[in-house]
């Protein structure tokens, strides 16, 4: 999909989040459900701003960003190679986001539900689709598991992130089965999560000596 398009979609989709916010808003207080905790329940309020404004601004904002990122990196050649990747990623952010929206507009209009058995499964899609484009990412600045040491070397790069990227698919596979049992989720996506970025750390850097031994032998 060309980044032109994405831009379009999310743009479009962004005024629609404010014009339903501010169509709904007549159906709302003034303090609105703005956080749930760990058994999904609500658990911190906030403005109308904060309810029905501040996610469909992050957005428009972060999307466009993340579509202009690559315009800037010197590897910027790299990032095209994987450029349709990248912008799915970025497409399904921006509705993730909406998703999101949609469910707090929802809450604070009196439909009340477990906010986190709606959110699980849509936060397992998400790590599944990071590790989808990882293991496809070439070496840029922005973009992947970016150490010291797969910056530095191109077979680094490409082994460290073929392992990341299937690290964090099992993440989110393991996030979506926790709807079995909906308060472990929080845990089994942090442990999970944070466990493949540390592991795909540790192995960039044994990798980079791996590759270093033979160049110097």
């Amino acid at each position: 999909m060309k980044t032109r398009t994405v831009l379009i979609i999310v743009l479009s989709v962004g005024i629609i989040m404010l014009v339903a916010s501010t169509l709904l808003s007549r159906q709302m207080g003034a303090n609105l459900a703005t956080h749930w905790n760990a058994a999904g329940e609500a658990d911190g309020y906030g403005s109308n701003f904060m309810g029905l404004y501040l996610l469909p601004v992050i957005t428009i904002v972060m999307t466009a960003f993340l579509l202009f990122v690559p315009k800037i990196d010197p590897l910027k050649a790299n990032i095209e190679s994987f450029r349709s990747e990248y912008n799915l990623f970025v497409l399904f952010f921006a509705g993730f986001m909406v998703y999101v929206h949609s469910l707090t507009l929802a809450w604070n209009i009196g439909l009340h539900f477990s906010m986190n058995t709606l959110l699980i499964p849509a936060f397992g899609l998400f790590f599944i689709l990071t590790g989808r484009m990882i293991r496809k990412a070439k070496r840029n600045f922005f973009i992947g598991i970016r150490t010291p040491w797969t910056l530095a070397n191109d077979e680094v790069w490409g082994k460290t992130h073929q392992l990341g990227g299937k690290l964090f698919i099992v993440s989110g596979l393991l996030t979506a089965a926790s709807i079995i049992y909906p308060p472990a989720a929080i845990w089994v996506l942090l442990t999970t999560g944070i466990g493949a970025a540390i592991v795909s750390t540790i192995y960039s850097y044994v990798v980079f000596r791996e590759v270093e031994g033979k160049i110097s032998n």
